[in-house]
């Protein structure tokens, strides 16, 4: 699991994300916290948030945290699930609008997450991912509530185009009265306050992180005959499937003993399918399509070469699974991917298919050479960088920091709205906030506090999960169903 690993020490200077910012995060840990994480994105969606907040959630609960986790239905997995080590997962039947993103009216999530708030007893509400509706209506309806609220942001985003523009401006809104933030590199962190307008104090940079035991090398696994490069990676635009594109062809007409393997789907993998038969390469290069994350690992270690073409990035995990099965990186530099892997263990490039060509060429040629260091070698360097176990612990300082922090009143949070988010968006969400102040006080009317049934805990200092299976090695069946919905 995880949470098994030894803490992230032991970096070199170019891969150190330092500990949890401002100084004042290191007290240590006096109380158990009772944790909401929220967001769109969780399983059986597969992706780096996913991972993040699964994993997180995992050490959490080993640190004695009670976590539950909320996201919206997917498919016919609906209600209340539990997964491994009693990690309770709230499947709400909200309407999805776009790429997982539930549709949003603001008001219509407050009576199930209200609900969810008060029968779980949550002190802390952490929403994931400035793409997630309901991780943004977790934030807002958590302050009307008086809980406190952290959030964590994985992507980077521009200042120029409309979309942009419409989401940096809700992320303001979202943030302004945001006890803290958490952001996975310092570029990210740059990003976000200059995004949404932030003071930098409360803005902490807490690194993602790999299990290494989960990507361990396996050299017999590869054909040094050829040259094996691997791409896993989302088949979309902001990836940089069409310089992949460019790069296929001009590599192996060049280098007659080089194969690609590429895992992964979405809607620009058609252009790499007309790329292999424009050129009549489907003897050399594999397109898996969609893998799932267990299967990562034994498509990584088939390759030499990672490849990772990516136009913007904040921190990429997928480059931290790669070097940790043994594999050279050649990545784009974009992002915080410069902060990620020290640089003898990755090549940087420009987004540009002639740099990411020459920087390939370069790997080849180490390859060939054998100046590349042994798979063994690279994962025992990488294995000690980053850890869950690390990541959880940084993450808890910043609970401890909120959780003695004063919630705004209605008043200071309206006026905190409009001086901060501008006299027009200030003013509706201000608006907004009244409203949603006074559906809360209907909904307390028709169902008060004292009437919801308390949850049991599966998880915390008095959670059932912990009392019953005090091997923690126990695990359960991640699709049982071991309860529903009321």
């Amino acid at each position: 699991m995880a949470c098994s690993g030894g803490g992230g020490h032991g970096q070199p200077s170019s891969a150190i994300l330092s500990p949890v910012t401002p100084g004042s995060l290191s007290t240590s840990r006096t109380r158990a916290h009772s944790i909401c994480m929220v967001s769109d994105f969780f399983y059986p969606n597969m992706g780096g948030v996913e991972s993040h907040i699964y994993q997180l959630s995992q050490c959490l609960i080993e640190r004695g945290h009670k976590v539950i986790i909320v996201t919206h239905a997917y498919g016919n997995r609906k209600g209340i699930r539990y997964l491994t080590n009693g990690l309770k997962v709230y499947y709400l039947p909200l309407k999805v609008m776009y790429n997982q993103s539930t549709a949003t009216t603001l008001f219509h999530s407050l009576p199930l997450l209200r609900y969810i708030f008060v029968r779980e007893r949550v002190t802390i509400i952490h929403s994931h991912s400035s793409f997630s509706a309901m991780a943004h209506d977790a934030l807002f309806h958590a302050k009307t509530m008086g809980l406190q609220t952290v959030f964590t942001d994985h992507s980077l985003f521009g200042f120029a185009d409309v979309s942009s523009v419409l989401t940096n401006k809700l992320l303001t809104v979202s943030l302004c009265d945001t006890n803290h933030i958490i952001c996975v590199s310092y570029t990210s962190k740059e990003n976000t306050v200059l995004r949404a307008a932030l003071n930098p104090e409360i803005v902490s940079v807490i690194p993602n992180a790999v299990d290494p035991t989960d990507f361990t090398p396996d050299p017999f696994r590869r054909h040094d005959s050829v040259i094996t490069i691997v791409v896993v990676s989302r088949l979309v635009y902001r990836k940089g499937t069409d310089l992949l594109s460019g790069i296929i062809p001009e590599l192996c007409q060049k280098y007659p003993d080089l194969n690609f393997i590429i895992g992964g789907e979405g809607p620009k993998r058609i252009i790499l399918e007309e790329v292999r038969e424009r050129y009549q390469l489907h003897d050399r290069v594999r397109l898996l399509g969609a893998l799932e994350h267990k299967d990562v690992r034994n498509v990584l270690v088939q390759g030499h070469i990672f490849l990772n073409t990516s136009l913007t990035e904040a921190f990429c995990m997928a480059i931290v699974e790669a070097a940790s099965c043994g594999l050279q990186v050649v990545s784009t530099r974009v992002g915080g991917i410069p902060e990620v892997l020290p640089e003898d263990l990755i090549i940087l490039c420009e987004p540009s298919v002639k740099s990411l060509c020459k920087g390939l060429e370069k790997a080849i040629l180490q390859q060939k050479s054998g100046a590349l260091p042994a798979p063994e070698n690279i994962h025992n360097i990488v294995k000690t960088f980053y850890t869950w176990r690390n990541v959880a612990e940084r993450t808890e300082k910043v609970y401890e920091r909120v959780a003695g922090e004063a919630v705004l009143p209605m008043d200071k949070r309206l006026d905190r709205l409009i001086s901060h988010c501008g006299p027009v968006t200030g003013y509706i969400f201000a608006f907004l906030a009244v409203l949603d102040y006074l559906l809360l006080v209907f909904l307390r009317w028709m169902t008060p506090d004292s009437i919801i049934d308390v949850a049991m805990d599966a998880t915390g200092p008095s959670g059932a999960w912990t009392h019953q299976n005090p091997d923690t090695t126990q695990r359960v069946e991640n699709d049982e169903v071991l309860d529903t919905p009321r």
